[in-house]
């Protein structure tokens, strides 16, 4: 029998509202901590499979979640294609060329990289029990380009999205490339153990909506076709974090099998507009969560009662905070668990 998440995101909705958080593996938990400053750095800790699991993991008995997801990160895609990648205190990640300065062509891939991460995955569907459905993820291809681009994060994403305008063909050949690349990223994921997989899509909402059916839609609909292709039963999830009025036409031509909203839409549009009886993840704001007024408990029921009437996911609109208190996520856990309807 799959659990309750793998259940509801192949669109039958049971008897109760299966949940995880984004980013539910990491520094707000003090048994990462620990772990953390035991081991060593973040990109050591992913790459390091017995760490990376028993990260994975520690959500899973603290909280009992219903999935389970992979401790990585979506730039072990661009490490693998050949750019250097480092973590810098304080400052996020860094890669090195930056494709500004070099063409994709000249950079050296070393996909043993990959082979850490899907012993991660086989070492934790090896822990779990069949009621805990085993995530895997990757970024999709216009998040990670912005990353390759500019060789780090930024708050508009302008050299990814000055070199699109510029040179179409270029950012075209990176996409596809990233495209590529994910699909079997994913595919060795999901050959290790993964149960379902999440696409990204953090920096998709800094996209006009042409620029959003380019760069966005058509990518992934290019691997989620690959993926159905090679597992059609397995469920996809796609997570265009900023979409906005553009989540719809995500849903109908990307081919995903289910949808993550972040906190910006009301869940009752969202409801309104998406297909009906899609699975829909989402969309408590995690500052909400990190605040933990009385309103949280209000917005979970709010969310809850708009998605009443399809497979609902419950999750984040984005990762979890880093200073969430403990405390204020048992109190959303026991929110939804306790939701009567």
């Amino acid at each position: 029998m799959p659990g309750p998440l793998l259940e509801t995101l192949g669109g039958t909705r049971g008897a109760r509202v299966p949940l995880w958080l984004m980013r539910q593996a990491g520094r707000y938990l003090p048994e990462y901590r620990d772990l953390r400053a035991r081991k060593g750095g973040f990109l050591a800790l992913a790459y390091d499979s017995e760490a990376a699991c028993e990260i994975t993991l520690q959500p899973i008995r603290r909280f009992g979640f219903d999935g389970a997801i992979l401790f990585s990160d979506i730039l072990i895609v661009p490490h693998a294609m050949g750019q250097h990648l480092e973590f810098l205190a304080g400052e996020g990640p860094r890669l090195s060329p930056r494709l500004l300065d070099a063409a994709l062509s000249s950079l050296v891939p070393d996909r043993s990289r990959y082979e850490p991460i899907y012993r991660t995955v086989r070492l934790c569907r090896a822990e779990l029990g069949n009621e805990t459905t085993m995530l895997g993820f990757a970024g999709s291809p216009w998040t990670v380009a912005t990353y390759m681009i500019a060789g780090e994060g930024s708050r508009d994403q302008h050299d990814a999205r000055a070199l699109a305008y510029r040179d179409p063909a270029a950012m075209t050949a990176i996409l596809d490339a990233i495209a590529d690349e994910t699909i079997d990223y994913l595919s060795g994921q999901i050959d290790a153990g993964a149960e379902a997989v999440q696409l990204f899509d953090s920096w998709a909402g800094s996209l006009a909506p042409d620029e959003f059916a380019r760069w966005v839609i058509a990518p992934n609909a290019r691997i989620v076709a690959a993926l159905k292709a090679r597992y059609p039963a397995l469920p996809i999830i796609g997570f265009p974090k900023g979409a906005g009025e553009k989540l719809p036409a995500y849903a109908r031509e990307t081919g995903v099998d289910a949808v993550g909203v972040d906190e910006t839409l009301d869940p009752a549009w969202i409801d309104a507009n998406l297909p009906a009886g899609m699975p829909v993840q989402g969309n408590v704001d995690p500052l909400l969560l990190l605040a933990g007024t009385p309103a949280l408990e209000q917005r979970a029921d709010v969310i809850l009662r708009a998605f009443a009437g399809r497979p609902h996911v419950f999750n984040l609109g984005h990762g979890i905070d880093r200073r969430t208190p403990i405390a204020h996520v048992e109190r959303l856990i026991a929110a939804v668990r306790n939701w009567k309807g």
